[in-house]
C-alpha cells in the first residue's frame, strides 16, 4: 500500500482561508507543486536537485520578481 502524499502550504499562503498560494510535497526523488485552490488539476514535479534552481528561476527579474 502506497501512503499518501503529504501536501504543505507555504508560510507565505496569506489570511482568511490562507487557499492563496502553491502547496509542495516532498517525494523524496522528487518535489512535487500545485495550485492550493484547484488541487485537483495540474501538478508540477521537479527532480529534488532542480527545485532549488526552479524556486531561484522565480525570484529572478525577468520574471518580474519583487
Amino acid at each position: 500500500m502506497t501512503a499518501p502524499i503529504q501536501w504543505q502550504k507555504s508560510s507565505f499562503s496569506g489570511g482568511g482561508e490562507g487557499n492563496d498560494c502553491v502547496e509542495i510535497a516532498d517525494l523524496r526523488s522528487h518535489i512535487a507543486v500545485r495550485d492550493s485552490k484547484a488541487p485537483n488539476r495540474a501538478t508540477l514535479v521537479f527532480a529534488t536537485s532542480r527545485f532549488a534552481t526552479f524556486l531561484e528561476a522565480l525570484k529572478s527579474p525577468r520574471l518580474g520578481a519583487r
